[in-house]
């Protein structure tokens, strides 16, 4: 297992998000060609308050998100648009690889798919796949890198049937 989920709102057992962030970094992992072995990303699964509290020690936004992520290391580029620093594939006998953290919110996520009128689960997913992004050094804030993540983002969802999220 790729991802270990830690549940604080039982809501999200309901809706198997250890499955579905499972699937999302698989997919983010395979398309990337970093293989799916040695690695390891841990999940909060919350409500809006927690994530809330999470946004403003984090980010020093007091107000809740869908979802925030926070890399091991930092691979960003040295240039917008340009590729992350991937990390090297993990040592198959050594231990796990950390790639970070993630902490999603049920309730923002929930109000965000109700609004868009998409399937609960592939927004989920698509979130989940927009933080492991982050995680590997991606990021949205310049417009070069963002084009850049999006585009991975929707070939990452258009390969797992999920419409591209960004022309809803």
């Amino acid at each position: 297992m790729i991802t270990d989920c830690v549940i604080e709102d039982d809501r999200w057992e309901e809706v198997g998000l250890e499955e579905l962030a499972e699937k999302a970094a698989t997919a983010v992992l395979e398309h990337l060609e970093l293989g799916t072995d040695g690695w390891e990303i841990a999940v909060l699964a919350c409500d809006d308050a927690r994530i809330k509290e999470l946004n403003a020690d984090f980010r020093e936004k007091d107000k809740a998100t869908n979802v925030l992520s926070w890399p091991s290391e930092e691979r960003a580029p040295d240039a917008p648009g340009e590729t992350p620093f991937y990390p090297d594939l993990p040592d198959p006998d050594g231990p796990p690889e950390e790639l970070g953290d993630i902490a999603i919110s049920y309730d923002t996520c929930l109000a965000e798919a109700e609004a868009g009128g998409i399937p609960f689960e592939n927004h989920v997913i698509h979130l989940t796949v927009h933080a492991v992004l982050h995680l590997l050094g991606h990021d949205h804030i310049d417009d070069m890198d963002a084009t850049l993540m999006e585009g991975i983002e929707t070939e990452i969802l258009g390969k797992m049937g999920i419409p591209d999220p960004y022309t809803l």
